[in-house]
């Protein structure tokens, strides 16, 4: 179904006895959103407006909306906490904020049991392509070029994907409701540091000549935050910590797509260096 629309977000409270909701339903495509910023708006905004509402009315215990580091827009130096300012950068940050705002509304003036996180960028097996370290991985298992947006100086923090599990666990045993929570990891590396680690793991060079071959430097996107550095302090006062190091979560996801990337409908189409646009069908609006 479609947390858009509201008479099946309605039935599917009243029929199915939900009382605890984790909400990762978006659009999350950062270049997509410059393309497309009213879907994206649509979605996460008013989707989310849509499933809060409902998630009201049936009186859940806990409400977890899913955000993202990029809400804080980027930083050279300061690190973000939950009380930090929201300054996104692009449509989809920007729509992620807004709809936070929407979750908050209700707990300000309902006390609706809604907690917020904001995590680093996650990766791992079952990841679709179109995010940079499948796509990177899949490019070079089929003997093509990584391609980098820009100088590649670009630093993101990596956060493996049963880490992340844990953290949403947490949450949902120890979160308090009408609280903003950070998960993150001190993890962090270059997009061009990335291609290098990939090119020598999947193609087993430490050459200096041969890593320059297997990429590729492309336009940089319209904006492309620096870092996102946050402190998560917070959620290690709830008891959690990442475990996987980055040598044996990059190693399951390496070995997982080698398996596995075939798997997925339009996968070729993920691999483009930009998204591939297609028009999106005519919404009717609330």
């Amino acid at each position: 179904g479609d947390i858009c629309e509201p008479d099946f977000i309605k039935h599917l409270f009243e029929t199915e006895k939900i009382d605890i909701v984790l909400h990762f339903a978006a659009q999350t495509h950062v270049d997509l959103s410059f393309w497309h910023a009213l879907e994206f708006t649509y979605v996460n905004v008013y989707g989310t407006y849509v499933l809060v509402a409902a998630a009201h009315e049936a009186n859940v215990e806990k409400f977890v909306y899913v955000s993202t580091d990029e809400v804080y827009g980027g930083s050279t130096d300061e690190e973000f906490d939950e009380s930090s300012p929201k300054r996104p950068t692009n449509p989809y940050a920007s729509s992620k904020a807004a709809a936070e705002c929407f979750v908050q509304s209700y707990w300000e003036r309902y006390q609706f049991p809604a907690v917020i996180t904001r995590s680093s960028n996650v990766y791992g097996p079952h990841q679709y392509p179109e995010k940079v370290i499948p796509k990177f991985i899949s490019l070079l298992q089929q003997n093509r070029k990584c391609c980098i947006h820009g100088s590649g100086l670009q630093r993101r923090n990596f956060l493996y994907a049963t880490d992340v599990v844990e953290a949403f666990l947490t949450v949902l045993k120890e979160g308090k409701p009408g609280e903003i929570y950070n998960i993150g990891t001190n993890f962090e590396m270059s997009i061009a540091q990335l291609a290098k680690e990939l090119i020598h793991l999947i193609k087993k060079t430490s050459s200096e000549s041969e890593m320059e071959h297997w990429v590729d430097y492309v336009k940089d996107r319209p904006t492309n935050d620096l870092r996102y550095p946050m402190n998560s302090e917070k959620m290690h006062n709830l008891g959690w910590r990442p475990k996987v190091p980055w040598k044996e979560g990059i190693k399951k996801t390496i070995e997982w797509y080698k398996e596995n990337f075939h798997n997925w409908k339009n996968s070729e189409k993920a691999l483009e260096p930009f998204p591939v646009t297609e028009p999106f069908a005519q919404l009717s609006g609330p």
